[in-house]
């Protein structure tokens, strides 16, 4: 729920963007994503934390609006290098947040009967303030006036066909492509999907994974998450914001076919050894993929459509990050964690052959 209302949200929230300036709507999300983390603190049922997650989702419109505001203020030619940046933000992210959750997780432990949830809660609403007061005084608006849309009809209805999956698998949102790119673009956009759907799904089990076969406490997988965004932040901002150009497609196939041993690697685990090579082939994989991928698709079309390229990518994500650890979540509870990774290590033969019958500039 939380990744499909995003999906909805994020071409939405660009569209506003577009006509009223990046600032004024990224301090709503921020707005929204504090509201959030106030209404888990307060929740005393299930469905009070649900509408809490549900107004998170809806504010998540922030993401896409930072690879906006980075495109308003990059050039071509720095903009691969500035998308680097953001993934290992990211990553840094993925390194310090799973460590807190842990921690709270096991100074909570003996406190299960209270409202015990309300402390991480609590600090994350304190970080989500810290981030509105930041932007709200240190964010300069990045989108002038002069280039901003003059109504938001256009806007919307562009906003729109990144919600409609048919419009969106096909790119018609995109107008001054010729045919080659066009297809070019779908094929890449396939790629990304698939890829996705199925690492997402992954990503989303692995703690049910490692509590039920291996019997990880939180605070081991916390140290494992550790791992994954060390690995990832090491990668990213040591060598893969450096490549050039002209590897970016082969760098970005070879991370499609590494995740496929590694969801192998994690499918037949039966002790920690084989698990954690795995994660390391999984964090060296995802390094590699998103931001090149990302790279790549920057590098098609003109530059007044490059907002609308990266904004259908982004709902692609979104869309397949809805869908995927629903999937995966049943078929790992169906027929256990093996099958369910083989079988994804086998769909995830397609994404690098279709990749490598792309054409990109």
């Amino acid at each position: 729920m939380y990744s499909f209302l995003q999906f909805v949200s994020s071409p939405i929230v660009g569209a506003l963007s577009d006509v009223y300036g990046r600032k004024p709507l990224m301090l709503l999300c921020l707005v929204g994503i504090a509201a959030s983390y106030l209404l888990w603190a307060v929740s005393h049922n299930f469905a009070l934390f649900v509408f809490a997650r549900f107004v998170g989702g809806l504010s998540k419109g922030n993401v896409s609006l930072s690879m906006a505001i980075i495109s308003d203020v990059t050039s071509p030619k720095s903009r691969g290098k500035a998308m680097a940046l953001v993934g290992i933000a990211f990553s840094v992210g993925f390194v310090v947040g799973p460590m807190i959750g842990a921690t709270f997780s096991c100074l909570s432990s003996g406190h299960r009967e209270g409202q015990w949830y309300a402390i991480p809660a609590l600090f994350a609403l304190f970080l989500a303030l810290s981030d509105l007061l930041y932007v709200w005084f240190n964010l300069s608006e990045s989108l002038p006036p002069k280039y901003r849309a003059k109504t938001l009809v256009s806007g919307m209805s562009e906003a729109l066909a990144y919600i409609n999956p048919l419009d969106l698998f096909q790119f018609n949102g995109v107008s001054g492509l010729s045919s080659a790119e066009l297809q070019s673009l779908r094929k890449l956009g396939r790629t990304y999907f698939l890829y996705l759907f199925v690492y997402s799904g992954l990503e989303f089990t692995l703690t049910f994974l490692t509590h039920h076969l291996l019997g990880f406490t939180s605070m081991q997988q916390g140290w494992m998450f550790l791992g994954i965004g060390l690995t990832m932040a090491t990668l990213q901002g040591g060598w893969v914001r450096k490549i050039p150009a002209h590897k970016t497609k082969s760098i970005a196939e070879l991370g499609l076919w590494l995740v496929i041993p590694s969801f192998i690697c994690i499918g037949i685990a039966k002790g920690t050894l084989m698990l954690y090579f795995g994660v390391f082939l999984f964090a060296v994989s995802t390094a590699m993929v998103v931001t090149c991928m990302m790279t790549l698709v920057t590098r098609i079309g003109p530059e007044s459509q490059k907002g609308s390229i990266t904004g259908i990518f982004r709902s692609l994500g979104a869309l397949a990050r809805a869908c995927g650890p629903v999937v995966t979540s049943i078929a790992f509870w169906s027929v256990g964690s093996t099958v369910t990774y083989l079988t994804g290590a086998l769909a995830l033969i397609l994404p690098p052959l279709i990749l490598r019958y792309t054409h990109t500039s």
